[in-house]
């Protein structure tokens, strides 16, 4: 009679089951499902906890450079709890670096931001201002680094990469912040949850591709270039393919189709 029981009692369950199959219309990944939250709030908190802490430098002169340059990038977690600069009126936290010795010019310096956020769509990126400064630290060029996204097969090659270039003999220290126009940019994303569902993530761009704010805090890697970043930083997508004529119709412009040829026979046309 036991035995009866449990056999009828794990029908009824698959029948429910199965019964319930219907209104399941897709898997959505959790990384990828729509935060229950207001996805600007950890942002805005962010931005205000930057605003309200006490700045320690304000001239590139009083920076502590004491840190060595990474011989490969190294991971730096900036936000709560980091020193804040206050330059041009604008609060950053920041790194200060100096440089190696006797280095064979030109050589780069590798760069890679973390998304910072429990989900995609609402994830925010640290994009990273770079000074070079000489002896007397006075700069000698700065840069708004361009992040481009790379997903790779491991967390070493998958984030927001850039690069800068070293090529002056004056060169000694290195200061990466985030400037005003950085902490108020966005990078180009291909990566959209749009891709797995429609109204489960938020209506999101249905292309395929959207763009990451930029924020005051996050994980930022920062060191020589090496080949795994180098690799990462050269074939990173930095923005959205301009559209071409297809394939085909380029082809035909550089090679010698079989079928141009027959055609060119069939219309009776023949080359000079």
């Amino acid at each position: 009679m036991s035995s009866r029981f449990a056999t009828i009692a794990g029908a009824l369950v698959l029948t429910a089951l199965l019964g319930g199959c219907h209104s399941v219309k897709v898997l959505i990944p959790p990384n990828l499902r729509p935060p229950s939250e207001d996805s600007g709030d950890a942002l805005k908190l962010a931005r205000k906890q930057l605003q309200q802490a006490t700045p320690c430098c304000s001239s590139f002169a009083d920076f502590s450079y004491q840190a060595m340059l990474p011989w490969q990038p190294k991971k730096f977690t900036l936000g709560s709890g980091s020193m804040v600069a206050n330059l041009s009126g604008t609060h950053s936290y920041f790194l200060a670096f100096r440089l190696p010795a006797n280095l064979k010019l030109p050589y780069r310096v590798a760069l890679k931001s973390e998304l910072n956020g429990r989900w995609l769509h609402s994830s925010y990126l640290f994009a990273p201002t770079v000074v070079l400064l000489d002896g007397g630290f006075q700069p000698i060029r700065s840069a708004d680094i361009t992040l481009c996204e790379h997903m790779g097969w491991s967390d070493e090659t998958t984030g927001a990469f850039g690069s800068f270039t070293i090529d002056s003999k004056q060169a000694r220290y290195l200061l990466v912040y985030s400037s005003a126009a950085q902490q108020s940019g966005k990078t180009y994303w291909e990566q959209s949850p749009a891709a797995f569902s429609t109204k489960a993530t938020l209506d999101m761009n249905p292309t395929g591709n959207f763009s990451i704010a930029h924020g005051p805090n996050g994980v930022l890697w920062v060191g020589m270039m090496d080949k795994t970043y180098a690799d990462a930083v050269d074939n990173a997508v930095c923005g959205k393919a301009t559209q071409g004529d297809g394939v085909i119709n380029t082809l035909r412009t550089t090679l010698p189709l079989p079928w141009s040829t027959s055609s060119n026979k069939d219309n009776g046309s023949h080359p000079e």
